[in-house]
């Protein structure tokens, strides 16, 4: 942090006092009269270091990542973003068509992903945010995260 903004206000109490009135009692009872300013002061700086940190960062996927993390996991970081990539269909007959499709995997280099409704064209998410099924966490308090770091264009969906 810039060195403007760091004040001691004790020392600065001392400082402007004459140095024939600098007694014990008298600096007691400046460092009582200034201690609400220093307690202003003391939220002023924690405001302005939030501000500057919400200021560093923005809607991209690794700053995005960065501060969920911070919040909600930051021992581990194991919350992860990913695009949500539209899927191409793939249909499979209902059992009114009488003609059943077995999802096995038939070839190991030709394998079939089953996506969620939201992943295909146009009714879609732009990214995804993993989180361990481990982790506690308040939804709507990260849901609200996003909303402030995110583009107002770009959908997403907690998973």
């Amino acid at each position: 942090m810039s060195k403007w903004a760091e004040i001691d206000f004790n020392k600065l109490s001392v400082l402007l006092t004459p140095t024939f009135l600098r007694k014990k009692s008298m600096l007691a009872w400046l460092r009582v009269l200034i201690s609400p300013i220093g307690q202003l002061y003391a939220e002023w700086h924690n405001n302005r270091q939030q501000n500057l940190y919400k200021l560093r960062h923005n809607g991209q996927i690794c700053y995005l990542r960065a501060v969920l993390n911070d919040e909600f996991d930051p021992q581990l970081r194991r919350i992860r973003i990913d695009d949500g990539a539209e899927a191409r269909p793939f249909y499979i007959y209902t059992e009114g068509e009488n003609k059943p499709k077995w999802l096995t995997a038939e070839a190991v280099n030709n394998p079939t992903y089953l996506h969620r409704q939201s992943a295909y064209a146009k009714t879609g998410v732009d990214f995804y945010v993993h989180v361990p099924s481990d982790l506690n966490f308040d939804k709507n308090k990260m849901q609200a995260l996003i909303d402030f770091y995110r583009l107002a264009s770009k959908r997403y969906e907690i998973i």
